[in-house]
């Protein structure tokens, strides 16, 4: 492959020792850019990710495919000290390490980054936890769901008429490793300059915090708290989510003046758009349920594809609300490559979502689906480790790899 076609990342080698999803997604995320990701499983059982995620008629994880790809697998038994030995062996060479175990974790292994940076001065430690390395809450078992709570994700998430609720996706842990695998950019970068690596401590709580927009200050400054509002902006207004005659649904935002017009046109209401009840954005706030039913009345008479149509061509902005059966038939995702096929051993020919962001000159790929368990052993540690297999053999008997 000419070097210019190589994946970004292709110059990194990347440890990941943690589990589920944070630690995992932020390794997919290195990886899906030609980062080398050697995953360290648990002999035997392996990440608890091979497990979820089961659907019919194949019995087995559909998750695994995806969060594990473009990754090598290998065993190794991080609660004894023969696996630490073999951790620190990898150090040696290997440009960040991942971890998302309880805080303390790793320093009980004998495994802190001041032990491991001993070895590698350069290495980077990516640490994703529910709290943070650091305050009183550290220790506790932090999930993302608990994240996603005490970030204030949950309380603005939902109908006003239910109780907070969860977005679908495991939102906490993903912007916890989306933040971790930026951070780990970071360090990488101020390495070049310092020669030195560094920890990047990830916390799930703090990841959905910085995504809360103007959350706190709103209520430091004007003692606001956002409340749940379902499919609609507060305030802002059309923009929700509108019935069709062929009971679909549309997505509609035309809160901007100029957009408002088109729409009122489109809808042979042009009148609307001089109406002192809608013709600012603040009235149309004001009045935002009002013109919602308006605008749900025109387009109870018209199927999806006429509204669709209409808007597309009157640049007013509507999006359909997708499906996988709908993102899979989608012209435009095809045109993009947004969703590929790539095989695998066992289901054949599958679908999943591509690389993303696309670079110009260094673009992502997806290489291969989520490995077997132990997949790479020989090739780490025969190849990279430079062990024998009569010492292969030994560690496998004594349930090290």
């Amino acid at each position: 492959m000419n070097n210019m076609k190589k994946g970004a990342l292709s110059d990194l080698r990347v440890i990941e020792m943690g589990q589920l999803l944070a630690g995992p997604f932020c390794g997919q995320l290195l990886g899906d850019f030609g980062a080398e990701v050697i995953k360290v499983e648990p002999p035997e059982i392996g990440d608890p990710m091979r497990q979820w995620g089961r659907e019919k008629p194949h019995g087995k994880s559909l998750w695994w495919p995806v969060v594990a790809r473009n990754k090598k697998s290998i065993t190794v038994n991080l609660r004894v000290e023969e696996g630490q030995k073999i951790i620190k062996e990898l150090v040696k060479n290997a440009d960040i390490l991942i971890e998302n175990f309880r805080p303390g974790t790793l320093e009980r292994w004998n495994m802190s980054y001041e032990i491991l940076s001993e070895i590698n001065p350069r290495l980077i430690m990516v640490r994703v936890s529910g709290y943070g390395q650091t305050g009183p809450y550290s220790k506790r078992a932090g999930f993302g769901a608990i994240g996603e709570a005490m970030g204030g994700l949950r309380y603005v998430s939902g109908d006003p008429s239910t109780q907070p609720s969860r977005m679908g996706i495991s939102i906490g842990d993903e912007l916890a490793a989306m933040h971790a695998c930026m951070g780990a950019l970071m360090a990488v970068h101020a390495r070049e300059r310092t020669g030195k690596g560094q920890v990047v401590d990830s916390a799930i709580y703090e990841s959905v915090l910085n995504m809360m927009e103007s959350l706190v200050t709103e209520h430091h400054v004007a003692g606001y708290t956002r409340e749940r509002t379902g499919p609609i902006i507060p305030n802002v207004a059309p923009s929700n989510i509108f019935e069709t005659s062929d009971q679909q649904m549309i997505l509609i935002a035309a809160n901007q003046d100029g957009v408002f017009s088109r729409l009122c046109k489109v809808m042979d209401r042009p009148e609307l758009s001089s109406d002192e009840r809608y013709s600012t954005h603040s009235a149309r706030g004001k009045n935002q349920q009002e013109l919602d039913d308006l605008i749900n009345n025109w387009t109870k008479t018209k199927s999806l594809k006429e509204v669709e149509t209409l808007c597309n061509e009157n640049g007013i902005p509507a999006g359909l609300i997708y499906k996988a059966r709908d993102m899979i038939e989608d012209p435009h995702f095809k045109a993009r490559e947004a969703i590929i096929d790539i095989e695998h051993p066992e289901f054949g020919l599958i679908k999943m979502q591509n690389v993303a962001p696309k670079l110009s000159r260094n673009p992502g790929e997806v290489r291969q689906v989520g490995p077997k368990l132990g997949e790479h052993n020989n090739y780490v540690f025969l190849d990279i480790l430079k062990r024998t297999e009569d010492e292969m053999s030994a560690l496998k008997k004594a349930g090290v790899i």
